[in-house]
C-alpha cells in the first residue's frame, strides 16, 4: 500500500487580468468530484491493501517534481477556461474512464467531464467520445497523466476483447505479469476487456508451480503440504497446480482420488505445441482435459496468441491464460486536444485520424 505522499501543488498559475475564454459547449458538463465506484460501468477488481487514489496522486506527482508545470505558469492565464475533446486515433476498446475522471478530480475538483461512450465500448478511429470543461491550466496538467492511464488500459481491454471473443466457450485471463506499481490497474482493463481475473496477488490464491514442486519434492509433496497447511491454518481458497507432462497430470489425479484435497484448478502448462507452419498442436492438450473430465477446472497456458486462442479453446479447456495481454501491451491512440478542428487536420495527413 502505498503511504501519504508530499504531493506538490500541480495547479499554480499565474495571476492574470487576461477576460476568460470559454468555448461554446453543447451539452452542460456533469462534475465529477471523484471516482464513485458504485457508478462505473466495470467495477475494479478488489485488493486489501492497494491504494488506488495513491497510484493517481503518485503519477501526477512524479509529473509535476517540485514546481509544478512551469509551461502553463507561463503560457495560461489563471482565469482562462477552455473546452477539451477526447479523439480515437484508432479502432479499439474504451477504458479508464471512471479512472481518467478521478485523475481530473485530483488536480482540480471544479472540472466537468462529459463522456459519449463508457468503459468497455468500441470506439473507432476519428471519433470524439469525450470532453472536458474548466481551467485550461488545470486540463493541460492533467492531459498527459489521464491519458497515460487510458492509453494502456484501453489497449488492454482491446486485446483481451479480441482474445475473449476468439477463446469462447474458454475464458480468457491475465496473469500477475503486470507493471510494477499498476496491478490492479491492469487487470481491472481486463475486466473492461471482457476477460476474467487470474488472482491477484500471492494472498488470495494457492498456486503451486515448478519452482515449489522442484523444492518440495514432487507434486504429491507439493499437494500434501498444501493441504495440510490450509486445514492447520484455516483458510479456505482457491488451489492451483502447474502439470507439464501427462504423467504429472495422473500424478495429480492419482493424489486426489486417494485423500480429500483443496485443489480447485489444474493448469496443463505449454501443452500447446507450436507447428513449422505456424500452427499449434493441441492433441496432448486435448488428452490432459480428457483425463480430468470435468474433476477439476482446467486452465492453458504456453503458446497462447491471437492466431492460436481459438484453437485452445475449442479442447475443452475452462480458461486461458495469457500473460501477453498485460506484459506485451499496445497503448491504444487516444489525444485530448482544445483545437480539434487542427488536430483532425493533422490527424488525416498522417492518417492517425
Amino acid at each position: 500500500m502505498f503511504g501519504v505522499l508530499s504531493v506538490p501543488s500541480f495547479v499554480s498559475p499565474r495571476v492574470s487580468t487576461t477576460s476568460r475564454l470559454i468555448a461554446a459547449m453543447s451539452v452542460a458538463g456533469t462534475s465529477n468530484p471523484g471516482l464513485s465506484i458504485e457508478s462505473v460501468s466495470v467495477k475494479p477488481p478488489s485488493h486489501p491493501t492497494y491504494d488506488l487514489k495513491g497510484v493517481i496522486k503518485l503519477a501526477l506527482a512524479e509529473d509535476a517534481g517540485d514546481r509544478g508545470d512551469v509551461t502553463c505558469m507561463a503560457t495560461i492565464p489563471a482565469d482562462m477556461e477552455v473546452e477539451a475533446h477526447f479523439l480515437a486515433k484508432e479502432d479499439g476498446v474504451v477504458a479508464g474512464i471512471a479512472l481518467a475522471e478521478s485523475a481530473f478530480s485530483e488536480v482540480d475538483p471544479t472540472l466537468k467531464v462529459e463522456w459519449s461512450r463508457k468503459d468497455g465500448d468500441f470506439v473507432h478511429k476519428g471519433l470524439q467520445f469525450g470532453k472536458v470543461h474548466g481551467r485550461a491550466h488545470s486540463i493541460v496538467v492533467a492531459e498527459r497523466v489521464v491519458l497515460n492511464f487510458m492509453q494502456r488500459m484501453s489497449g488492454i481491454a482491446t486485446l483481451t476483447k479480441a482474445m475473449a471473443d476468439a477463446a469462447c466457450p474458454a475464458y480468457i485471463l491475465e496473469t500477475r505479469k503486470t507493471a510494477p506499481g499498476l496491478r490492479l490497474v491492469d487487470k481491472w482493463a481486463v475486466l473492461i476487456g471482457g476477460g476474467r481475473n487470474h488472482r491477484m496477488g500471492l494472498f488470495d490464491m494457492v498456486m503451486i508451480k515448478d519452482n515449489h514442486i522442484s523444492i518440495a519434492g514432487g507434486v504429491k509433496n507439493a499437494l500434501r503440504s498444501v493441504d495440510l497447511y490450509l486445514e492447520e491454518n484455516h483458510l479456505h481458497m482457491g488451489v492451483e497446480v502447474e502439470t507439464r507432462t501427462l504423467g504429472e497430470v495422473n500424478e495429480v489425479l492419482h493424489y486426489a482420488s486417494q485423500q480429500k484435497t483443496s485443489l480447485t484448478r489444474i493448469m496443463l502448462d505449454n501443452m500447446v505445441v507450436p507447428q513449422p507452419n505456424g500452427d499449434v498442436d493441441v492433441s496432448m492438450l486435448k488428452e490432459a482435459v480428457d483425463m480430468i473430465d470435468g474433476k477439476f477446472e482446467t486452465e492453458a497456458s504456453g503458446n497462447v496468441t491471437l492466431e492460436t486462442v481459438h484453437k485452445i479453446g475449442q479442447t475443452g479447456v475452462t480458461y486461458i491464460s495469457s500473460g501477453a495481454l498485460t506484459h506485451s501491451v499496445k497503448a491504444l491512440d487516444i489525444s485530448l486536444k482544445i483545437d480539434t478542428e487542427l488536430a483532425l487536420e493533422v490527424g488525416r495527413r498522417t492518417k492517425r485520424a
